[in-house]
Order: C-alpha cells, then structure tokens, then sequence
C-alpha cells in the first residue's frame, strides 16, 4: 500500500516537473520572438489630470515611428537578453542610435526596484514569490538602470503576454520637457502577436517626496506597436552591433559589478556637467576597460 502511494506521489512530482519545463520553453520562445527587425509606432497620449492647479498643462499627444532591430545577446537556460538598436536618419545614409535593453532572468530574486531621484532600492525577494516568474530588467542608453518587475508569462486562448506594475523615472519625452512630478509608476503589458508584438502602457504621474505620501498628478496611456518586417531592412544595426558589441559587453560588464554589491543605488544625474551616455556614445575616448570603467564608477554616489 505505501509502495504504490509512493509511485503515486513521484508520478504527480514528475508530471509537475514535465509541465514546469513545456512552460518555461514557451516563455522562452515569446521573449525571443521580441528579436528581429521591427517597424515600431510609439503612441502616447495623457488621459487623466488631478491637478488642483488651474494653469496645468497636460503633456502633448505624441506619435512617432521607427524602425528597430532587436539583437539576441544572450540566451541560456535561465538568463534572455535583448538590445534594442534605432535606425534613424535617410535610409542612404542611416544612423545607428544604441536604444534601451530588456534582461529577462527566470526566478529572479534580487531586483533593483526605482525610487524617486535618482535612487534604486535593493529588494531580495523570497524564492517562493518568483516561482515559475520570470523578472524583466530595462536599462537606459546607458546600461544604468531603469526599471524592474518580476512576473508570470500568461499563454492562454492563444494570447502570450506578461504583465507587471513597477516605478520607474520619467521618460525622456518627459524629463526634457517636464519637472512637475519625478516618478512614473508604469504597468507594463507586452504581448506577442501574429505580426509582432504590441508593448501597452498604463503609467501614474506621481509625485514622490521623503516622508509624505505619493501625489497622483496625472495618467498617461502607451500604445507601441512592433511589426515584423524583413531582417535585411535592419543591415545597418546588425553591423553596428557586430563592430561594437565588445565595447558594449565591457560597459554591461561593469555594471554588473556595480549591481553585484547588492545595495541601495544613488546616481549622479551629471559629472563635470555631462550625462553618462554622452561619455560613453564616444567611440574615440571610451573604448576600453581602463576608459570607461572609472567614468561609470565616477556616477556612482
């Protein structure tokens, strides 16, 4: 009798085990169906104000299309990177703007969760809060970080998407533009489609201030949709990438480091009067290790 309970109870782990793995690889295939070339329509438009001031002037609808190519870094068992690369500029003549990238670590427990100015709070989750969950990491131009949020991807009625609410700064359409409030709470959705893949937004304007409570100023819907054409449209990022990806691969590097002293992250916004990107987008004096290392730890507080 307790023989065959026992067979009962391995076969049940084992079945669990079996549809744990058939799940993971569908995972694994809807972030890496994210990579190739992409003509991509960004869409934001405020939706909500809660302002109680009567001069308040919502942000203006914006459209804007691109061409991306979304480049396959890594891709082990439990790690998935994605770099985004923009093709800007006459199609003779494109120019290659490095543009955010995604990390996606499977059962995640150590995240760098935005504050407000500046600041990333090191968080250590329970290994049973991110069972089966996969984390997405984003960082800026960079490599510093943006945001992070750790979720389930959900395949069901043929729909793949992963869906998960995390702070994060403002945008660059925002910070250039505005100084009202420092935080966007950001509910992100990305969903893969036929043709694609679609990234939806539902972001919180939020006021954040030490020691009182958040401000709701205003809500902003995202729509962004990326459509898959043929990988030759993306030539120009695809040699980009290769002729740069050493260079990239040792900024990623350092801040791995950075990340790995597994603490409370404070950033200098600017150092000597520049932001990092500017640094490190120039190839002439920022190429190697002994270059670009101390002008990433000089943003370090």
């Amino acid at each position: 009798m307790k023989k065959s309970i026992s067979l009962v109870l391995l076969s049940f782990v084992f079945v669990g085990v079996l549809q744990a793995q058939q799940k993971k690889k569908q995972d694994q295939k809807a972030i890496k169906s994210m990579c190739g070339c992409f003509e991509v329509a960004f869409n934001f438009a405020e939706t909500f104000e809660y302002s109680n001031d009567s001069t308040y002037l919502p942000s203006k609808t914006k459209h804007d299309k691109g061409l991306e190519w979304v480049q396959l870094v890594t891709d082990t068992d439990d790690k998935i990177m994605l770099q985004h690369l923009l093709i800007v500029g006459p199609s003779e003549q494109p120019y290659i703007v490095k543009h955010w990238r995604q990390d996606w670590e499977y059962q995640n427990t150590n995240l760098y969760e935005f504050d407000h100015d500046n600041k990333w709070k090191f968080v250590s989750l329970p290994k049973k809060e991110v069972e089966g969950q996969w984390s997405q990491k984003v960082f800026q131009v960079d490599d510093s970080p943006r945001y992070e949020g750790t979720a389930t991807w959900v395949h069901v009625d043929g729909k793949s998407y992963w869906e998960n609410t995390t702070d994060a700064p403002l945008p660059r359409r925002e910070y250039t533009t505005r100084s009202d409030y420092n935080v966007t709470t950001r509910t992100n959705r990305q969903e893969i489609v036929a043709n694609g893949w679609i990234h939806d937004q539902d972001n919180n304007k939020v006021i954040r201030e030490n020691g009182k409570e958040d401000v709701l100023l205003a809500q902003e819907k995202g729509h962004n949709t990326y459509v898959k054409v043929a990988d030759s449209k993306c030539k120009a990022a695809q040699e980009y990438w290769a002729s740069h990806e050493a260079k990239w691969q040792i900024v990623r590097l350092k801040w791995d480091e950075v990340f790995a002293r597994n603490k409370d992250l404070l950033l200098e916004e600017k150092v000597d009067n520049k932001v990092l990107f500017k640094y490190l987008f120039d190839d002439e004096n920022y190429n190697t290790a002994e270059q670009i290392n101390p002008v990433i730890e000089s943003f370090v507080k």
